[in-house]
C-alpha cells in the first residue's frame, strides 16, 4: 500500500534519513519479490534483514524520549517487516522470530472483526489460540538469535492478540446447556449463506435450503427459548434465538436480492471477488504455486479497502454510506480474505522455496503408498518398482546427505531427509508384505 498524506512525515528531522533508508530496504525487498527467475536465497533476505534492523536500532536510539510517536516511517517499516516476514516463510524459516510479525498482523486485523461483527466459533477461536501459542514459542526460543527489540516487538504483538482473544474467549463462554452446538451450527449455516450469495451464479434453490435449515433449528424452540432437557432456559439464549432472527433475516435480504450488487459499490465488490477467487485457488493448489511473499500484495489491498471504511461502513465514490446488504456483503468477502491469508501461512511448510520440488513430490509418493498400503498392499515387489526408481532418483540429489542448489544448502534439510526416509520406510513396508505372496505364486 502505498503512502498517503493522511500519514505524517516525520518531524524530527533526524528521521529524515532513516526514512529514506527504510524506503530503499522495501524497494529492494519489492524487487526481490518481483524476481521469478530464480528461487529467493537465504543470504539475500539476511543481508536485508540486517539493514533493518540497523535502521529500527537508529529509531530506537533517536525516539528514546517518545516512543509512542508515529509517523510515515512507522508505516514504511511495517511494510518492511512485513515483507521480511514472508521472505522467512519463503526460505523455510517459518519456526524463527521474524517469520512471526506477518501472522500476527493477521490474526489481528481476524480478531477484530470477529468483535465487530460478533459473529464466531469456538472453532475459529480453538485455531488462533493455538497459532498464538506456537508464536509464544518461537519467540521465547530465538531470545539468543534475534534482537532483543525485534522480540519485544513481537512479543506486545503478541500480547495484543491475546487480549482480543480473551475477550472473544469471555463472550463466547456466556453460552450454557446445548447452546453452544446451536451457536455453531448457526455460524456455519450463516456463512454458507454468504458464500451462496458471492458466487458467480447465484441459486434460490441453494439459499431456500439453506433457510430451511434454519426453520428446522427455530422449530426446536418452546415457547419462543430454546430450552434444557429439564425445561429451564439456559444462560445465553437470548443470544442464540437474536443469532438466529439475524440468519433468517439475512436469509431473507439474499432471496430477495439474488447476487444483484449496486453499480456504486461494484468497483469494491469486484476487487474483493477477485482477492477472494485467488486466495481461494492458491489454497487448493498452496504446495506448487505458493511464495509466501505473494500474500504481501492480496494484504495490502485488503488492508486499503478495509481502513477507508468510515466507522466501520463501506462509502460509494461520492460518500455515501452502504445500505445493509451492501455492508454484510463486502464485510463478508474482506474476512473470508484475511481468512484465507491466515490458512496459507499457517499452513506454510518450513521448507526453502529452492527444496518445495523435491518436497512436493516426496508428499505425493508418501500420499500414494499410504493409499496402497490401506488399499491391501501389493501382490508382487514387481509393482513398487515405478515408486523406488522415483525415490532413488531423489535420494540420489543428495551430496553427502544434503540437497544442494549450486553452492547453497537451502533450509528444510531436516524435513525433507525425513519425508524421504518415511517414503523409503513405507515402500519397504509394502515389499516385505508382498514377498511370502511372490515366493507361494
Amino acid at each position: 500500500m502505498t503512502d498517503t498524506p493522511s500519514i505524517p512525515l516525520p518531524v524530527n528531522p533526524d528521521e529524515q534519513p532513516i526514512l529514506e533508508s527504510l524506503q530503499q530496504i522495501r524497494d529492494e525487498l519489492t524487487l526481490l519479490k518481483q524476481d521469478r527467475t530464480t528461487y529467493v536465497k537465504t543470504k539475500d533476505v539476511m543481508i536485508l534483514y540486517d539493514k533493518l534492523v540497523d535502521q529500527v536500532q537508529l529509531l530506537s536510539d533517536i525516539r528514546a524520549e517518545k516512543p509512542e510517536e508515529e509517523n510515515r516511517v512507522d508505516r514504511v517499516l511495517d511494510s518492511c517487516f512485513q515483507l521480511i516476514s514472508l521472505f522467512f516463510m519463503t526460505i523455510g524459516r517459518n519456526n524463527e522470530a521474524p517469520a512471526a510479525y506477518a501472522l500476527t498482523s493477521t490474526i489481528k486485523r481476524l480478531l477484530d472483526h470477529l468483535i465487530e461483527v460478533d459473529l464466531y466459533s469456538a472453532k475459529d477461536l480453538d485455531h488462533v489460540s493455538g497459532t498464538i501459542q506456537n508464536l509464544r514459542q518461537i519467540v521465547r526460543n530465538a531470545e539468543a538469535s534475534y534482537s532483543p527489540k525485534l522480540l519485544t516487538l513481537l512479543s506486545n504483538r503478541l500480547d495484543v492478540c491475546q487480549s482480543l482473544l480473551t475477550n472473544l474467549l469471555v463472550r463466547l463462554g456466556r453460552l450454557e446447556d446445548g447452546l453452544p452446538a446451536i451457536h455453531e451450527k448457526l455460524i456455519s449455516i450463516l456463512r454458507s449463506i454468504s458464500l451462496a450469495n458471492t458466487r458467480s451464479k447465484f441459486s434460490s434453490s441453494e439459499v431456500q435450503k439453506l433457510q430451511d435449515q434454519l426453520k428446522e433449528v427455530d422449530a426446536q424452540k418452546v415457547n419462543g427459548n430454546f430450552v434444557t432437557e429439564s425445561g429451564e432456559v439456559p444462560v445465553g439464549n437470548q443470544e442464540v434465538c437474536d443469532l438466529l432472527n439475524r440468519c433468517l433475516m439475512w436469509s431473507n435480504l439474499v432471496l430477495s436480492r439474488k447476487g444483484e450488487f449496486p453499480e456504486a459499490f461494484q468497483p469494491t465488490y469486484k476487487i474483493l471477488v477477485e482477492i477472494r477467487n485467488r486466495l481461494e485457488k492458491l489454497s487448493l493448489t498452496q504446495a506448487w504455486s505458493l511464495r509466501e511473499t505473494d500474500l504481501y500484495d492480496f494484504q495490502r489491498q485488503l488492508d486499503k479497502i478495509d481502513e477507508s471504511r468510515i466507522g466501520g461502513n463501506f462509502v460509494d465514490g461520492e460518500g455515501n454510506f452502504a445500505e445493509l446488504y451492501v455492508q454484510r456483503t463486502l464485510l463478508y468477502l474482506l474476512r473470508r480474505s484475511y481468512g484465507y491469508i491466515y490458512y496459507l501461512m499457517v499452513s506454510s511448510e518450513p521448507v526453502s522455496e529452492a527444496l518445495l520440488p523435491v518436497y512436493n513430490q516426496l508428499q505425493t509418493l508418501k500420499r500414494c503408498l499410504i493409499e496402497v498400503k490401506n488399499s491391501g498392499g501389493v501382490s508382487s515387489p514387481r509393482e513398487l518398482y515405478p515408486y523406488s526408481m522415483k525415490l532413488n532418483s531423489i535420494d540420489n540429489m543428495r551430496k553427502d546427505g544434503k540437497f544442494m542448489v549450486g553452492e547453497e544448502i537451502p533450509e528444510g534439510q531436516g524435513s525433507v531427509n525425513e519425508l524421504l526416509a518415511e517414503c523409503f520406510e513405507l515402500s519397504y513396508e509394502l515389499r516385505v508384505a508382498a514377498e511370502p505372496e511372490d515366493s507361494d505364486a
